[in-house]
């Protein structure tokens, strides 16, 4: 069947005679201008086809004329750059004025939710990373657990927009969410309160002497002024003979502040690159001297929650060899969105290049693999029956009195078991160090 404008209705003939001089006009250059074969191709490439552009406005005429409800021409418009953008990639997105708003508000680091990022994976809704101090984090929700429905809703045909609407909501609402987990055939359900979800970004402690522990649970605008101001504490109460930073379940955030994070280890050479189509979007980044970290000994944590800007992080440390990385395969998201507002208020969140590594390692899909491999556990310490020792016998020699310097188990170590293997692992690295000096 061949389509005419005037077998369509008035919208549809709107719609269509808007596109048709576009295409036209794209179509004689690559028939008249005798262009050279790169840019004909080019051209070529560009044109809008024709036929495909008659066949949308024959859907177009067959949904207004014959689905079983009226349809707003507005909607359905909308409908067709949602699925336009959702087949690009699990992260770009067409956003209405709603879904825009909402998105400005999360950047600026405060929304009403239950504190949680999720991502789409074969057309499921998983979570990415809970945050840390959120009701996510405190029920007990996983990096790649599926949400399988929302308030009682199935998921399974919901865009990305539509269940992070489902889920913010005014703070001391309940929220319930039904969670499959990997190797379990039962749904978890999980009634959560949301809250204002106010991140801080950035803590730190001193797990032993000498021994420093610092978080990053996302990246803001503050994240790396934050980072220094706790490394400088922190060697101000005793000098660091290691430090540990923990970027597990992190899903990423501001790309500055990435950079600004890597350069506190490093002090010369490349952090991240980007590539992409167009030449705003290919930027390089690099370390300037001083750091404040000094070549103290640092392990990185990471884990199937550590995505983005955190995977940027430990892909420079990695490359550069500035640091041991353990935990588990990062979660493998190296692609660059940028926010692109519309003239109606509304906007565009489009993929527009991928992060490299400084050796050139793309991170999309691939993720980071640890140097030192360690699942998630606990720490559990088991009744023994006492010991007999020299000390115990009755007659034993005297010895000299060695003086001891242990400290009891914190209960962040003991709950936490790729932490305490990164303190071993830190103080084992102490050990070969003074042995080689």
């Amino acid at each position: 069947m061949t389509l005419s404008v005037t077998e369509v209705s008035a919208p549809a003939k709107r719609f269509l005679a808007t596109l048709l001089p576009i295409a036209l006009l794209s179509a004689p250059l690559t028939l008249f201008a005798q262009p050279s074969a790169s840019v004909e191709r080019q051209s070529v490439s560009d044109a809008l086809p024709l036929e495909d552009i008659q066949t949308f406005a024959e859907v177009f005429e067959r949904i207004k004329r014959a689905y079983v409800e009226e349809v707003d021409d507005r909607a359905l418009l909308r409908n067709a750059m949602r699925g336009m953008l959702s087949e690009l990639d699990p992260h770009s997105a067409y956003l209405d004025e709603e879904e825009y708003q909402s998105l400005r508000e999360s950047t600026q680091g405060e929304f009403g939710g239950i504190g949680i990022e999720v991502g789409m994976e074969n057309g499921q809704l998983m979570v990415i990373t809970p945050i840390d101090d959120t009701p996510a984090s405190r029920a007990g929700l996983l990096s790649r657990d599926i949400i399988i429905a929302i308030d009682g809703t199935p998921t399974e045909s919901m865009s990305l927009q539509e269940a992070v609407t489902l889920m913010r909501g005014e703070p001391g609402s309940e929220l319930q969410i039904s969670v499959l987990r990997s190797g379990e055939d039962t749904p978890r359900e999980f009634t959560l309160t949301r809250e204002v979800i106010r991140s801080e970004s950035v803590k730190h402690e001193v797990l032993e002497p000498g021994y420093g522990y610092l978080r990053i649970s996302q990246f803001q605008s503050r994240t790396t002024e934050q980072a220094r101001e706790a490394l400088e504490q922190m060697a101000r109460e005793q000098p660091l003979e290691g430090l540990i930073l923990d970027l597990r379940n992190n899903p990423g955030g501001v790309l500055q502040a990435a950079v600004g994070i890597a350069d506190l280890f490093l002090d010369d050479g490349l952090i991240v690159y980007t590539e992409g189509r167009l030449s705003d979007t290919e930027m390089s980044f690099s370390a300037s001297s001083p750091t404040p970290a000094g070549d103290v000994p640092l392990v990185v944590l990471v884990n199937g929650g550590s995505a983005s800007a955190a995977e940027i992080v430990a892909g420079a440390l990695q490359d550069q060899r500035r640091g041991v990385i353990m935990g588990t395969d990062s979660f493998g998201k190296g692609s660059v969105q940028q926010i692109m507002p519309l003239g109606n208020g509304e906007g565009l969140k489009l993929t527009t290049a991928l992060y490299y590594t400084p050796n050139g390692r793309s991170i999309q899909a691939q993720g980071i693999e640890p140097d030192v491999n360690v699942v998630r556990g606990r720490l559990e310490v088991a009744e023994r029956r006492p010991e007999i020792r020299e000390a115990d016998l009755e007659g034993h020699l005297s010895g000299q009195q060695a003086p001891r310097d242990r400290q009891e188990m914190t209960e962040r170590l003991s709950n936490d078991y790729q932490l305490s293997e990164a303190l071993n692992l830190l103080k084992a690295l102490n050990v070969v160090d003074r042995r080689r000096r």
